[in-house]
């Protein structure tokens, strides 16, 4: 008898390009256990696929050793940001005051 099988998709965006992967794996397979058999590592060699931050439909996995994957999931792996978001906006809005201020000096 056949094993059982589930569908999951792998998703992943470097700065220069993205993945989007459907791999079958045995029923009650993990999310480490999946990334290792959707193959990415080999179309994304800087990843660490054992320590890289993991999520489910946006949500983040803390033990992905562990969560067992159901039909249909999609594992998104996130890489570091560039720039803080808040660090990023505060500077913008900065830039904006002193525009505004330098405006009024003329």
């Amino acid at each position: 008898m056949a094993e059982a099988m589930i569908s999951v998709e792998v998703v992943y965006a470097a700065v220069d390009r993205q993945a989007l992967l459907s791999v079958d794996v045995p029923v009650g397979s993990t999310v480490r256990e999946a990334l290792a058999a959707s193959g990415i590592g080999a179309a994304f060699p800087e990843l660490d696929l054992q320590q890289c931050p993991v999520g489910i439909f946006g949500k983040r996995e803390s033990d992905p050793q562990t969560r067992v994957l159901e039909n249909g999931d999609r594992i998104e792996i996130y890489r570091q940001l560039l720039a803080d978001p808040k660090e990023t906006r505060r500077l913008r809005a900065a830039k904006a005051a002193q525009a505004k201020k330098d405006q009024r000096a003329i």
